[in-house]
């Protein structure tokens, strides 16, 4: 059960109201997260604001790749909200079935470039607990991409960092679009639904 209840989109102020339809372009929902954070407005209103900032694409990194960046810090992570809501963004940006069930299991996976394995190798990494950067991680991004790129890496891996606390320790209940989504693609993980209800 969520620790606080998220606001119906009409109990919401009008400027916030409108910002955060923004999430229904990626999502087809606004997240539960983003509705518990409109509580305090300008939360909410700087979490979208940075969202859109850093998911929006600048250089190399793809929409589709940033989503499956925001699972694999999840995935590390265990937040499983955060988990079913990046398969199913990464799904809408166009990743194909096989790429979305080999997320979890990317190293060994021929669906991944090896400029993407890195990406992915680093956020697997950043996630950690205490963090898992090595040299041999860092020469290896860098060795792949632009220091824009990697700027744009480390600003999903920090976002969803954030997401994954907040959701994890808010109890957010997760929307059904995801839960399908993460029921279809992610079993072979070991995904549940677990404390998202």
């Amino acid at each position: 059960m969520a620790v606080v209840e998220p606001l119906d989109e009409d109990e919401m102020e009008t400027g916030l109201r409108d910002a955060v339809q923004f999430f229904k372009g990626p999502l087809g929902v606004v997240p539960n997260s983003v509705r518990t954070m409109a509580h305090r407005p300008e939360i909410a209103r700087a979490f979208t604001a940075l969202n859109i900032a850093v998911m929006t694409n600048h250089g190399a990194v793809t929409g589709e790749l940033k989503r499956l960046l925001g699972y694999v810090t999840s995935f590390v992570s265990g937040c499983r909200y955060c988990q079913a809501h990046t398969i199913l963004g990464s799904e809408r940006f166009g990743a194909s079935e096989e790429r979305l069930n080999d997320a979890w299991n990317f190293e060994d996976s021929p669906h991944f470039t090896e400029s993407e394995k890195a990406a992915l190798a680093f956020a697997h990494a950043a996630a950690q607990v205490p963090n898992g950067v090595t040299p041999e991680i860092e020469a290896r991004l860098r060795a792949h991409w632009s220091d824009g790129d990697i700027v744009e890496i480390m600003g999903v891996i920090a976002l969803f960092g954030y997401l994954n606390r907040w959701n994890d320790s808010m109890g957010s209940a997760l929307e059904d679009l995801p839960v399908e989504t993460a029921e279809r693609l992610l079993t072979g993980s070991g995904w549940e639904v677990g404390k998202h209800r």
